[in-house]
C-alpha cells in the first residue's frame, strides 16, 4: 500500500520541475512513512511513496525495465493477491524475476500483455505505468474502487496521483470548486468521476486510461453485469463460504503484523472467525481491535438503528475465536479534538463532516497503526449482502430517489438544514439528486424472466454496489492511509461480488433477514449472539460531554463573523442548531455543528474558489 503521483508534460522537460515532483510526491507522505523515489526522464516525473508490505527489501519503486526501444516505468498502490499465481505464468513465458514483490509482477504483466493486464489482476490496486516506447502514460484502477486515483489534464499532459492534495501542489492545478463540486459535497449521491476540484477527475473503478501525445482515452474493463443464477439455495451458501475462504486466504498473505477490525457485527465477526481458523491451522492466531467509548456500554441508551452496544459481541468472537483482542476506548473530549478534526479534514481533502465517526475511525486506525501495520475489515458485506434497513423498506424499494436517503437516511446538516438560502436556491439539491439517479438507474439490466420486485431489487443492490459503497470505501482509505494503515476488504472481492449480485433477493434474505446468505455461510464460525445479532452500524459516542465540547468549538467559529464560511451556512440557523441541549444527544442533533466546523477547517487548509454557477 503506497501513494503515487505523477506529471506528464509533452511540450517540456521535467528535468527543471524535480522540486515541484518531489513537492507532490511529498503530500503521499503518510501514504507511504517507508521510503520516498521519484523518476524524471524528458516529459514524464513519477513519485512514489512506500508502505512496505510485501518484499521488504525488494519492492523500491518507482520500478523500472530498461528495454531497447525505451523504459517502462511503473509505480503502484495496493495489493495483487493473485500475484502468486500471475508470477507462475509469467516465469513459463520468461519472464525473469528480481524481486518477490507483487510490484514486480504487474509490471511484467504489463511488459506481456499491455493495458490488457488489468482484467488478470484480482485486488484493490492503483498504478500508473510510463511507456517509453510509446511515450504514453497508462493509469489503471481496480474494479470495486477500492484504491483512489486523480487525474488532471494540463495544456500538454496531464497530472495524476492517490489523492487530490498530490495534484493540488502542482500549480498548474485549480484551488476551484464549482457548483457541482458543492453538489457533490452536501448531497449523498457520490458521482462516478466526479472529483469536488474543477479541471480534476477520479479515474472510476474498472477502469484504464491511456494519456499520449493525441490525448486521452478511456476504456471499461470491468462493470457491474447482469448474469443468470442457477444454483439453489445449498449451493449458493457453499459457494459464498468457498469464495470466503478462498479471499480471506489471499488476503492474509503479508510480511508485516496483520490483524483485524473487529465491531461484533456479522461481517466483521464472519471475516474474523474465518481468519482466526485459518492462521489457527498454521499455528497462527489473529489480533483484533475494536472500538469503543468511554462509558458506553455501561450507559447504552438503545435508538433507532441501535438496539445493543458492540463491546460483549466483540468479547463473544474474540473469545469463541481465541483471538489476541483489544478495546481501543475514546473519550468524549479527544473526539471532539479541534486538531483531530484538522487531521480528519486534512486526509479526506474534503470537509465530509461524518463527525465523531470519522474522529473515532482516525483514532482507531492510529492505535492499531502502533501495534499491526495490515488489518482486515468487514467494509461493504452489507452493499454485497443487502445489510441495511432500506433493503427492507418499501418506500425505497419503490425507488424515485436513492435508497439511502429515504426516511431521513441523508442526514439534514448543512445541505438541508444550514446553507443559506441564496445557496441553497443556487444548489438546487434536489433536482441534483433526482437527476442523478436517473442516470444513475438507467444502465441497470433486468434478468431474463427476472420479476418486478426481484428487478426492484437488483435495482437496490447496484445502487449500493456503484455509488454508496464508494462513500464507504473511500473515507476508509484515506482515514487508514492517513497514519500509514493498510486496510484490506476481503467482501469487495469482485468474484463474490459479481456472485452474490446476480443471486435474486429470496435467495439474499431466504430467512427473511438482513445477509442471510452471509450469516449461513459461516454459521459454523460464528457466537450464537452474533448469529442471532441484528444489523448495527458503525457506533456513534452517546455522551453529551462530546455534545458540549462541539459548542464551544462553534461558538469559538461564530465569534468570527466574516469567516467565509458564513458565504455558505446562515449564521443564525448555526446558531440556533449550537443551542440544542446536550442531554439526550442524538447525530442528527449534532451533525450541523459537526459538518460547519469541518467546512470552515477545510476552507482555512485549502483555500478554494468557490463558485455556484
Amino acid at each position: 500500500m503506497c501513494g503515487i503521483t505523477g506529471w506528464v508534460a509533452y511540450e517540456r522537460n521535467l528535468a527543471a520541475e524535480r522540486a515541484t515532483a518531489e513537492a507532490m510526491t511529498e503530500t503521499m507522505a503518510c501514504r507511504g512513512p517507508d521510503e520516498a523515489g521519484t523518476w524524471i526522464a524528458g516529459p514524464v516525473a513519477l513519485g512514489h511513496r512506500r508502505l512496505a508490505i510485501i518484499d521488504l527489501p525488494g519492492g523500491s519503486q518507482p520500478m523500472a525495465v530498461e528495454t531497447p526501444e525505451g523504459p517502462v516505468v511503473l509505480v503502484y498502490s495496493g495489493e495483487t493477491y493473485n500475484h502468486g499465481e500471475l508470477r507462475r505464468e509469467l516465469s513459463d513465458r520468461g519472464h525473469r524475476f528480481r524481486t518477490r514483490s507483487d510490484t514486480e509482477v504487474v509490471l511484467r504483466a504489463y511488459l506481456e500483455w499491455g493495458t490488457d493486464l488489468a482484467e488478470r489482476l484480482n485486488g484493490m490496486y492503483a498504478f500508473a505505468v510510463w511507456d517509453g516506447r510509446s511515450g504514453r502514460l497508462t493509469l489503471v484502477r481496480d474494479r470495486m474502487g477500492v484504491k483512489p486515483l486523480y487525474y488532471a489534464e494540463t495544456a500538454d499532459g496531464v497530472l495524476f496521483g492517490s489523492e487530490p492534495k498530490a495534484l493540488l501542489a502542482n500549480p498548474l492545478a485549480r484551488r476551484a470548486v464549482g457548483a457541482d463540486g458543492l453538489r457533490e459535497l452536501f448531497t449523498l449521491v457520490r458521482t462516478p468521476g466526479q472529483a469536488i476540484w474543477e479541471g480534476m477527475r477520479e479515474v472510476e473503478p474498472g477502469t484504464v486510461v491511456t494519456v499520449g501525445r493525441d490525448g486521452l482515452r478511456t476504456r471499461v474493463y470491468w462493470r457491474l453485469e447482469t448474469r443468470p443464477h442457477t444454483d439453489g439455495r445449498r449451493e449458493t451458501v457453499e459457494r459464498v463460504r468457498e469464495l470466503l475462504d478462498d479471499i480471506v486466504s489471499r488476503q492474509l498473505v503479508s510480511d508485516v503484523p496483520r490483524c483485524t477490525l473487529l465491531s461484533g457485527g456479522l461481517d466483521s465477526s464472519a471475516m474474523t472467525a474465518l481468519a482466526a481458523r485459518q492462521l489457527r491451522a498454521s499455528g497462527g492466531t489473529v489480533r483484533s481491535f475494536a472500538v469503543d467509548f468511554v462509558g458506553r456500554t455501561e450507559n447504552f441508551v438503545a435508538d433507532e438503528l441501535r438496539a445493543t452496544p458492540d463491546t460483549p459481541f466483540v468479547h463473544d468472537v474474540a473469545r469463541e475465536s481465541a483471538t489476541e483482542h483489544q478495546d481501543i476506548v475514546l473519550g468524549s473530549e479527544e473526539l471532539a479534538d479541534p486538531e483531530l478534526r484538522a487531521r480528519v479534514v486534512r486526509a479526506r481533502d474534503i470537509p465530509a463532516g461524518f463527525g465523531d465517526m470519522d474522529a473515532s475511525l482516525h483514532l482507531l486506525f492510529e492505535a492499531v497503526r502502533r501495534r499491526s501495520t495490515v488489518a482486515l475489515s468487514g467494509e461493504s458485506a452489507d452493499e454485497v449482502f443487502g445489510g441495511y434497513k432500506q433493503f427492507f423498506d418499501e418506500d425505497a424499494r419503490r425507488g424515485g430517489t436513492f435508497p439511502w436517503l429515504v426516511r431521513g437516511a441523508h442526514s439534514p446538516g448543512v445541505a438541508g438544514g444550514l446553507l443559506d438560502d441564496s445557496v441553497a436556491r443556487a444548489l438546487d439539491l434536489p433536482g441534483y439528486e433526482r437527476d442523478s439517479y436517473a442516470d444513475a438507474v438507467s444502465g441497470i439490466r433486468r434478468a431474463e424472466g427476472e420479476s418486478d420486485f426481484e428487478y426492484r431489487m437488483r435495482v437496490l443492490c447496484h445502487l449500493h454496489l456503484t455509488r454508496f459503497v464508494r462513500v464507504l470505501l473511500d473515507r476508509k482509505d484515506r482515514a487508514s492511509m492517513a497514519v500509514g494503515l493498510e486496510v484490506r476488504v476481503p467482501f469487495c472481492d469482485h468474484r463474490l461480488v459479481e456472485y452474490v449480485y446476480n443471486t435474486p433477493w429470496a435467495l439474499k434474505s431466504f430467512d427473511g433477514r438482513e445477509k442471510s446468505l452471509l450469516r449461513e455461510a459461516t454459521a459454523d464460525v460464528l457466537p450464537r449472539s452474533v448469529y442471532d445479532r441484528a444489523k448495527s452500524p458503525y457506533p456513534a459516542t452517546q455522551d453529551p460531554k462530546y455534545h458540549r465540547a462541539l459548542q464551544r468549538n462553534v461558538e469559538e467559529l461564530l465569534a468570527a463573523p466574516s469567516h467565509p464560511v458564513f458565504d455558505l451556512v446562515s449564521r443564525e440557523r448555526l446558531e440556533r442548531k449550537a443551542r440544542t441541549p446536550a442531554a439526550g444527544s442524538t447525530r442528527n442533533a449534532r451533525y450541523g455543528m459537526e459538518r460547519a466546523l469541518d467546512l470552515a477547517l477545510w476552507i482555512d487548509m485549502y483555500a478554494p474558489t468557490l463558485t455556484l454557477s
